[in-house]
């Protein structure tokens, strides 16, 4: 399927003739050691434009617009600003000529209020401009509808409210280019409505948009237009809204299986995990106090449990996992074995697999080649009387590469050197290949291209299937729709009800994500807003319809 022809193009050209070109690049070229990672890029932005950029990882997505962006210098090639060729040096001269950047990790600082982190990011020049910073910002919020408190402290608002922080911090500089990683990774659905709003507006007043994302049905609902990455070359344009996810998938892996009728669900058999009136203090100063959690987790299911960020996710995988084994010894159990207090290592040998959400540091050591990495989790199956059996590790490594298509030079290559999709299929392979009888699996797909998910979701039906209990903690509740037999919500520490994914609907985990929903045991509200149970007017037969 070419998408360059000549239809795409002109409907492209009369667009950008009713409004004048924002930003061009022509023939953008940067090259790393062993590695071209934009290959003569040629593609442009008209005003009010929202464009998608899209390519799986390693496609030359995050150096491009780090190149926009002033962060990196293109090594060839020419950027055009309103029609005017420029060299952006740096962010600050980006940000002068009224360029934008959101990154898919915020950086605020916790302890300062919301005035103050804009404050910091603006120049002399635009902040003698505005007589009242605080003032600005409420008028900007009204105009936008993006609830934002000045005064406020970023350690107390939400993510989704974390994330209009940094758009604000765009919209205070009188951005004209606004560039989005991932925005709505972190969003519950209703956020995520809230956002397009917001996005839609800035387009009709000629801001002009461009949106790197992975979900794709995001892209043709959204975006007027999109470019193609593969292996640092644009390889295809197409207007999204005449296309479909799958046809989008197809040009930006070159194939994919047919999905579009989902993953057969299936009920679990025994119970083999559960978590009993758990709860537990944080460990960090802004972290989330887990609060009377209930689950069981059975014999071939996976349990997906939604939830934006921090809101009790990491604390609860660190208590799961033994990384804090802190909790009394009868609230976690293992096969009616209490291990609520027993280490990571012990839980591991009795099979429990864990694949943490942050992948280099945790999940594999970054200067540790990937057979080192094999042997931190696998060390019973390759030392014998104290002594590393290093040909089958490395043989084992080898056949991990292959099973799991972990594109790398070979068992040597370092963690670090790897992207961030093809470390995850390895850390997920590393994992399933103990045949643990239970995996805890945090975020699996997070910032992973098209064709890594479906190798990955693939990976965790087959281990399903084979009879393993898996809890699956995501912040893409498509995902989890598509995976997860039974779901539940997490919210400022509370676990909502359990119930069967095809039960459910997206709109009520959504409302559970944002911490509204009923406490089926105590008959309660639980409306984490205040964070108390109230009563409740609504019965059990109306939680489960």
């Amino acid at each position: 399927m070419n998408h360059l022809n000549n239809s795409s193009n002109h409907a492209q050209q009369g667009r950008q003739s009713q409004n004048p070109q924002r930003l061009s690049l022509i023939n953008i070229t940067k090259e790393y050691p062993g590695c071209i990672a934009n290959d003569k890029i040629t593609m442009s932005l008209a005003a009010g434009e929202i464009h998608a950029l899209l390519g799986e990882n390693g496609a030359g997505k995050s150096t491009l617009v780090k190149s926009i962006y002033g962060v990196v210098a293109p090594d060839q090639g020419d950027i055009f600003w309103d029609g005017r060729k420029v060299i952006i040096k740096s962010p600050s001269v980006a940000r002068d000529l009224g360029i934008g950047m959101v990154f898919q990790h915020f950086s605020l600082f916790e302890t300062l209020t919301v005035s103050e982190n804009i404050e910091l990011c603006l120049s002399k020049k635009q902040l003698t401009s505005i007589p009242d910073l605080s003032d600005k910002i409420r008028q900007l919020s009204r105009q936008y509808g993006l609830d934002i408190d000045p005064d406020r402290h970023v350690h107390s608002l939400s993510i989704g409210e974390r994330q209009r922080v940094e758009i604000m911090r765009c919209l205070v500089q009188s951005v004209k280019l606004l560039i989005l990683d991932e925005p709505t990774s972190v969003l519950t659905p209703q956020e995520v409505t809230n956002l397009f709003t917001v996005l839609r507006q800035l387009a009709a007043e000629g801001c002009s948009i461009l949106f790197i994302s992975h979900k794709l049905h995001e892209v043709t609902e959204l975006c007027h237009h999109a470019t193609i990455l593969r292996g640092g070359k644009v390889i295809a344009t197409c207007e999204p809204k005449n296309e479909t996810s799958a046809s989008i998938a197809k040009m930006m892996v070159g194939e994919l299986a047919e999905q579009t009728a989902g993953y057969a669900k299936k009920q679990g058999t025994d119970t083999v995990f559960s978590v009993n009136n758990l709860s537990l203090s944080p460990l960090q100063p802004f972290g989330t106090t887990l609060k009377q959690i209930n689950f069981q987790l059975q014999a071939g299911e996976i349990l997906g449990i939604a939830g934006v960020a921090g809101n009790g996710q990491d604390e609860l995988m660190s208590v799961l996992s033994g990384e804090d084994n802190r909790s009394k010894a009868e609230t976690i159990c293992l096969e009616n074995q209490n291990i609520g207090r027993f280490s990571a290592g012990k839980r591991r040998k009795m099979g429990l697999a864990y694949v943490p959400e942050e992948r280099l540091g945790r999940g594999a050591v970054p200067e540790m080649s990937l057979t080192e990495n094999t042997l931190l989790t696998h060390s019973e199956g390759f030392v014998q009387q104290g002594l590393v059996q290093w040909k089958k590790l490395k043989d084992y490594t080898s056949q991990l590469i292959t099973q799991y298509s972990v594109k790398c030079h070979g068992e040597r290559s370092e963690a670090q050197s790897l992207s961030g999709g093809n470390l995850q299929k390895f850390i997920m392979g590393r994992e399933i290949g103990q045949a643990p009888k239970v995996l805890i699996c945090a975020h699996p797909t997070w910032g992973v291209d098209v064709g890594a998910a479906l190798s990955i979701h693939q990976a965790l039906l087959t281990l399903r299937d084979q009879g393993a209990a898996i809890l699956l903690v995501s912040e893409d509740i498509d995902e989890l729709f598509l995976l997860a037999d039974r779901m539940a919500a997490v919210c400022d520490g509370y676990l909502s009800p359990v119930v069967q994914t095809d039960n459910t609907n997206i709109n009520e985990i959504g409302q559970w994500m944002a911490g509204t929903f009923i406490d089926e045991e105590q008959s309660t509200m639980i409306d984490t807003s205040s964070t108390s149970p109230t009563p409740s007017q609504h019965s059990k037969k109306e939680t489960q319809a």
